[in-house]
C-alpha cells in the first residue's frame, strides 16, 4: 500500500503510528496512515483487519514542582 521510500511500517509493526498520512482530519480527531491504520487523535487505532489498539497515551506524566 505505502509507496514512500523508504516504505513506511506496515500494519502489524510495532511503530505502525510512524507511517505518514494520507488523510487527516484534526476537526473530527483522526488520520488515516498510508498502511490502512485510522490513528486517533486519543492514540487509539483502528487496524486495517478490523482490530482495536487501545489508546496508549502516556498517563504518568512529571509534573513540575512549584
Amino acid at each position: 500500500m505505502c509507496e514512500h521510500l523508504p516504505p513506511c511500517p506496515t500494519a502489524e509493526a510495532t511503530d505502525r503510528d510512524a507511517a505518514l498520512p494520507v488523510a487527516h482530519h484534526p476537526e473530527q480527531g483522526w488520520s488515516l496512515l498510508c498502511n490502512g491504520v485510522l490513528l486517533f487523535e486519543d492514540t487509539g487505532e483502528l487496524l486495517p483487519n478490523g482490530q482495536l489498539v487501545a489508546p496508549h497515551r502516556p498517563t504518568d506524566t512529571a509534573r513540575a514542582a512549584a
